[in-house]
């Protein structure tokens, strides 16, 4: 397991190191001009290049990112270029709303896509089966924007039960938390109803039923912890995504996680912001797998850490 983790760690490095290379070359020949939006309009040819060396962006690619990278090893994410703040503070300010809604989204979307997936298992190919595949279908495809606004419609406006935005209550995390499991619930229970449909024509399954166990039993207690492998995976990819923050949905409900944060750093190009919420997501991706990946084998003892 040691050896594992290590080996695991090592090619994290070099999965993070090659995504820090891609995201800072892209920004790099990014037509826009960081330093414009800081000088403003107004500013003189003269400031504009004064503020441009001042921040090194006047010095060749390579140079400048070997001197983020040893910032970077340093725990230095940069600082931003308009907010004047340490992105590593701005990040952290962000964390425990982006957190709290991925908790409560990954929550969401389980309960709606495991219960849809074991269901239609379990009654494949007839017409709840089909019905609840084609609602998968429509959930993994219906864009952000649209889901997010309908539940906002009717639930806060129409019906007023939930505030129509913000952050600090139960009742602000309900919406937005209830919206992106709705939009990942399809990817799991679709997975979901796959892995189970194997698992049940499994011997060991057959070999249940063949004892007189209840159906609920076979389904929980034996067919269920073995069709719950690959959701686990799909888990650890969801906190990286969340990590990197759900830009639409965290800005129609106005919910303060880091997608807000780094859709705001886009719209101004604060360079330094992009490349710290990158790699945050980065970092929670990699550690999210390998989370997923350890325990797995206390699910299914068959599979070992090589």
């Amino acid at each position: 397991m040691p050896t594992y983790i290590l080996r695991r760690l090592l090619q994290s490095a070099l999965i993070l190191l090659g995504v820090s290379f891609i995201t800072f070359f892209l920004l790099f020949v990014l037509p826009a001009d960081p330093v414009r939006q800081i000088a403003g309009r107004s500013a003189s040819a003269a400031q504009v290049e004064s503020i441009r060396h001042e921040l090194g962006l006047d010095q060749p690619f390579l140079i400048q990112f070997s001197h983020y990278l040893g910032g970077l090893v340093q725990g230095d994410l940069g600082r931003s270029y308009l907010q004047k703040s340490e992105v590593s503070v701005l990040i952290a300010s962000r964390l425990p709303a982006t957190l709290l809604l991925m908790v409560a989204a990954i929550f969401c979307e389980l309960l709606i896509g495991l219960a849809m997936g074991i269901i239609a298992a379990l009654r494949r190919d007839s017409f709840t089966d089909q019905a609840l595949m084609m609602t998968s279908f429509v959930t993994v495809s219906a864009p952000q924007f649209v889901v997010s606004l309908l539940m906002l419609y009717v639930f806060a406006v129409k019906l007023g039960w939930f505030p129509i935005g913000g952050y600090g209550t139960f009742r602000h995390l309900v919406l937005p938390a209830v919206t992106l499991g709705i939009l990942g619930s399809g990817w799991y229970s679709r997975m979901m109803r796959s892995s189970m449909i194997d698992v049940m024509r499994t011997d060991y399954i057959r070999t249940a039923r063949s004892k007189g166990l209840s159906r609920v039993r076979v389904v929980l207690g034996h067919a269920l912890p073995n069709a719950i492998l690959p959701i686990i995976a799909m888990i650890g990819i969801d906190i990286g995504v969340f990590m990197g923050g759900i830009v639409v949905v965290e800005s129609v409900f106005g919910w303060p996680g880091i997608g807000q944060l780094a859709w705001q750093a886009i719209q101004r190009i604060d360079i330094p912001i992009i490349m710290g919420v990158t790699l945050v997501s980065a970092v929670a991706i990699v550690l999210g797998n390998l989370l997923a990946d350890l325990i797995a084998p206390f699910i299914d003892p068959r599979i070992k850490l090589k």
